[in-house]
């Protein structure tokens, strides 16, 4: 499919492995560029008939069915038990995903534990693989609109945002010692999902009713019996965290609408507003103004949504006995804020250490460092933008000690001496690391190190500006330079993939699309190995999963080596320029270029 046919009617034939994602990439960019044009402008007409072309174009259906086919829940079936697996799969998933006659089945219901309290279980509705699509779809035209609108201290399942922008904006507001307000309302919604009013999605969400009457009114299938739905959108829906925003968006300026000071004679009321999802914070100066003021404030927004806070949850707290907010406690120490894992957050981690190194009692010291080290590693970079080194450190012994009881308890017969020497070797400077033996993708035999994360690096969070929209033209280069020190801090001591993602310019160089975190990305063999390829640097490039898939389900063997002279050398400057959702300017030297489909 070249840029022309990027609007293909549905009768069209469609080849999975033969999309030109780059023209798909920049008719979506485009449209959702207008619909944030419009929304600023208060254009409801227009943003509504730009979100019908985008919800009813080729190319729109296209991104939706790659995004189900690519995320963590790509193998999770719904009531009917279909996955898209396969190109063919997802070749008819494009062109059959279609609103004429579109009616979503029920949900499937499970049940997962709680991050708080895993003892708990939260419910989730499992959608089909199409419904998931569908939503995936309109998520494409209401995102836009929802950037454009949202609170600006608003941080949870949004865009380009993170649980560490918020703990520094809670940071910026608490941290100064003397003009700081030192009461805070941690605020807790009892079943935001579950309970959130039909009439006001229907009535204030900017999207098309009939569709979303549908999603609302499905039910779920729980133990083979039908319960239908009368409240709430299910977790587990690809839209449903959106929806969830759309909802509690507005507080934050309506508090600041009431409370804050309308002229200099007037003292500081101090009202700050925090959010991350459904977990938020208000700050004030006085206990009597968050408790009879912003409280019932608050309780009358919740209620006209159908939400209500928890009682037993939701309370008023001095800074200098601190709160817990998103895995941190936030507390000022003689008058200077710290800001470190919370002490529930650690205790829960090392539960679940203990946990893998108890199931595991039977397998080689490598599977066991293969099973923990991305949670040690996940662990200490989500804590890594505050201060963590004393819960590093003590992390790192206790799982030491939850370790040395594995091996002796493998080795009855065995003195300590012996253990010590089959499981804890010295690297460079550091003794006692527990090491083991696996094969790699080749099969080849190599040694794995147990990641310590007392050698996770401190790093400051640079917040994000509040007003900072990705898919406004005008933020290009801003979130540009954000994604380049991103990446270039998480990739440090990963060369090849650093030198690799410079070289490319951080784009793909089969879509043009930026290469993130988010995206994930493989490898590429441009001479393939089977065929007498290297692994030198000249003959790799740097490709998003579904390209390099398209690559490999083509049989595209002829791909040729990566030139010398610039990334993006057979493109288009147009073309270029359009594609890139994040990252924009000329290519650089070694850079990456593959053929178009």
């Amino acid at each position: 499919m070249r840029a022309e046919n990027a609007y293909a009617p549905f009768h069209s034939e469609v080849d999975w492995n033969a999309i030109d994602w780059r023209a798909v990439n920049r008719n979506v960019r485009r449209l959702q560029a207008r619909i944030v044009k419009a929304t600023q402008e208060g254009r409801w007409g227009k943003v509504k008939a730009l979100q019908r072309l985008l919800t009813h174009s080729y190319s729109g259906r296209g991104m939706a069915v790659r995004r189900v086919t690519e995320n963590r829940g790509k193998n999770t079936p719904g009531v009917d038990g279909e996955i898209w697996d396969t190109a063919a799969k997802k070749a008819a998933a494009v062109q059959n995903l279609r609103q004429r006659g579109y009616q979503p089945q029920p949900r499937r219901r499970t049940y997962i534990p709680k991050n708080r309290d895993p003892k708990k279980l939260r419910p989730l509705g499992i959608p089909t693989m199409k419904d998931r699509a569908m939503e995936a779809l309109y998520l494409l035209a209401l995102d836009p609109v929802a950037e454009t609108t949202a609170d600006l201290n608003s941080y949870g399942f949004r865009k380009e945002r993170s649980a560490a922008d918020a703990i520094q904006q809670c940071f910026i507001v608490l941290s100064k010692r003397k003009v700081s307000p030192v009461w805070i309302l941690e605020g807790d919604i009892r079943a935001c999902f579950d309970r959130i009013s039909h009439e006001w999605l229907l009535a204030n969400i900017p999207i098309e009713k009939a569709i979303m009457r549908k999603w609302l009114k499905a039910g779920y299938i729980e133990k083979s019996a039908f319960h239908p739905t009368e409240e709430g959108t299910p977790q587990g829906g690809v839209i449903s965290p959106t929806l969830m925003n759309k909802v509690l968006d507005g507080l934050e300026q309506e508090l600041r609408d009431k409370f804050s000071r309308k002229n200099s004679n007037q003292p500081a009321s101090g009202v700050n507003f925090v959010r991350y999802a459904d977990d938020f914070i208000v700050t004030a100066r006085s206990r009597d103004v968050l408790e009879n003021r912003i409280r019932p404030f608050v309780e009358q927004f919740m209620n006209k949504r159908g939400l209500e806070l928890s009682a037993e949850k939701t309370c008023i707290t001095h800074i200098e006995d601190g709160f817990d907010f998103l895995g941190q406690n936030i507390r000022k120490y003689n008058g200077k804020l710290l800001i470190k894992p919370a002490q529930k957050n650690v205790q829960a981690f090392l539960i679940q250490i203990r946990r893998i190194i108890k199931e595991n009692k039977t397998v080689t010291a490598g599977d066991l460092i293969n099973r923990l080290n991305p949670i040690i590693r996940g662990w200490a970079n989500y804590h890594q933008h505050v201060c963590s080194s004393q819960a590093y450190r003590r992390v790192d012994a206790a799982i030491f000690n939850a370790l040395w009881r594995w091996a002796k308890r493998r080795h009855p017969n065995k003195g300590a001496r012996w253990v010590k020497q089959r499981y804890f070797k010295s690297v460079g400077n550091r003794h006692w690391v527990f090491s083991g033996e696996a094969a790699n993708k080749d099969g080849e035999p190599i040694t794995l190190r147990l990641t310590s994360a007392s050698h996770t690096p401190i790093r400051r969070q640079t917040k994000i500006r509040a007003k900072a929209n990705p898919y406004d033209p005008a933020r290009e280069m801003y979130f540009e330079d954000r994604l380049k020190r991103k990446m270039t801090a998480r990739l440090k001591g990963n060369q090849q993939p650093l030198n690799l993602w410079k070289a490319q310019d951080g784009l793909c160089p089969r879509c043009g699309q930026a290469i993130t975190l988010e995206t994930g990305w493989h490898i590429h063999h441009v001479i393939w190995k089977s065929k007498g390829g290297g692994n030198t640097m000249s003959n790799l490039v740097m490709l998003h999963p579904t390209c390099h898939w398209q690559i490999h389900g083509r049989s595209l063997s002829a791909v040729e080596p990566r030139p010398d002279e610039g990334v993006l050398e057979r493109l288009e400057p147009d073309e270029v320029k359009a594609s890139r959702p994040v990252l924009r300017g000329g290519g650089g030297s070694n850079s990456a270029s593959l053929p178009g489909p």
